[in-house]
C-alpha cells in the first residue's frame, strides 16, 4: 500500500473519502490491516466461487456479494457511495495492478466483480 500512497494522495487527496480513510486508518495495527485486507480478499474469493458456479454478474448471489463488498469498504475504509463503488469497480478490472491482485482468487474474478458492481450500481 505504501508504494501507491503518493498516487492516491494526488488523485483523491482533496476528497472527503480520502480524509475519512486517513482518519480511520491512522490507528490500525498491522494485525488490523491484515484482518481488513484478508476480509476483502475473502469477498473476492466468493466472487470467484459465484462465477465458477455459473452464476451471472446480475444474479442475486453476485449482487449480494457486491452489497457485502460495499459494506466492508464502509466499515473499514471510507463511506463508499454507489457512485464511488461504481468507479472502484471499473478500476478493479481496468487497472492491471488491481486486476492481478484480485485474480489471485481465480482467473476472471476482477472482471466478474467489476461487471457485478456495474450492474449493482445501475439498479
Amino acid at each position: 500500500m505504501k508504494e501507491y500512497e503518493n498516487e492516491v494522495r494526488e488523485r483523491y487527496g482533496n476528497t472527503a473519502a480520502y480524509n475519512e480513510h486517513r482518519e480511520k486508518m491512522k490507528n490500525y495495527t498491522k494485525e488490523k490491516w491484515v484482518k481488513v485486507n484478508d476480509g476483502m480478499m475473502d469477498i473476492f474469493a466468493r466472487f470467484f466461487e459465484c462465477k465458477n458456479s455459473g452464476k451471472s454478474a446480475d444474479s442475486p448471489e453476485a449482487q449480494a456479494l457486491v452489497a457485502r463488498l460495499q459494506s466492508h469498504i464502509n466499515e473499514n475504509y471510507y463511506t463508499c457511495t454507489d457512485e464511488i463503488l461504481c468507479g472502484v469497480g471499473k478500476t478493479y478490472f481496468s487497472d492491471e495492478r488491481f486486476r492481478k491482485n484480485i485474480d489471485r482468487s481465480g482467473d476472471g474474478t476482477a472482471e466478474f466483480a467489476s461487471e457485478a458492481i456495474e450492474r449493482y450500481c445501475k439498479k
